[in-house]
């Protein structure tokens, strides 16, 4: 049985990269109603120094009333055990958090770029995304043949400005996180053990890891409602499920 302070430095401990908002988001996927400041206090008594709160930005203001309509994407590199280096292709909605990871490959040509694409698009239209521009940067591994595919689904490719990363910064954080959390702690064996790796990371952030841009609203699914009974609340049972050999954590009430 967990108390609500035993439970923060439990998830503090387990955890290190996690600051305090990230606990508070934790807590509150769990139905556990405590205020942020709480969470802040309990790590100073016990002497865990929280992350930096990260500024907010204009351009994060500016964005934000636009966010059903933007979706944004990148590419990025890992490198396996044999040194192959293979390319990423990863796609996040604005208004709700949502990854997709559209393909990897050692190869991303125009073709294979265009088919990942067709690819996408089915999968927004099967799921009623309303997004209408895509964020992309000057990488020149997104051909002109991206645009045709995207303006044939009714989406417009929209350019960021040159050098200016904050300008598709979700997608930046989103890359930084998935590094922090999961590709820096593990070993890719070949392009198969890194989809595998990458499948089961996109569904632990759309289903379980509470994103604060969003209030804690995880992509895929609401915040339970607040526990506001203090008996259940002095008794709480929270068992820990582990993906990737214990590489995520995700906690849960016991049945």
């Amino acid at each position: 049985m967990h108390s609500v302070r035993t439970l923060v430095l439990r998830l503090a401990r387990e955890n290190t990269t996690w600051g305090y908002r990230r606990l508070h988001g934790e807590l509150l996927v769990l139905g556990v109603k405590a205020a942020a400041p709480t969470v802040w206090k309990i790590l100073q008594e016990a002497s865990i120094g929280p992350a930096p709160e990260r500024a907010s930005s204009t351009w994060t203001d500016f964005l934000r009333p636009q966010a059903d309509t933007l979706l944004t994407c990148n590419f990025f590199e890992t490198v396996t055990l044999s040194g192959a280096r293979i390319h990423v292709f990863a796609v996040i909605e604005h208004a709700n958090r949502r990854i997709r990871i559209v393909g990897a490959t050692t190869h991303p040509t125009s073709a294979w770029v265009a088919q990942a694409a067709k690819n996408l698009t089915m999968d927004l239209e099967d799921v009623g995304c309303r997004a209408r521009y895509l964020i992309t940067d000057w990488d020149g591994k997104f051909p002109d043949l991206l645009d045709a595919v995207l303006a044939d689904a009714g989406h417009e490719v929209a350019l960021s400005g040159v050098q200016m990363p904050r300008m598709n910064s979700l997608m930046e954080q989103w890359v930084q996180t998935c590094r922090r959390e999961l590709l820096d702690r593990t070993l890719i064996w070949n392009h198969r053990h890194l989809l595998h790796a990458l499948r089961e990371f996109e569904q632990f952030y759309n289903t379980h890891r509470p994103p604060q841009g969003i209030a804690n609203t995880r992509p895929l699914h609401a915040l339970p409602t607040p526990i506001d009974d203090p008996e259940q609340i002095s008794r709480l049972n929270i068992r820990r499920r582990d993906r990737l050999d214990g590489i995520l954590h995700e906690y849960q009430h016991a049945a």
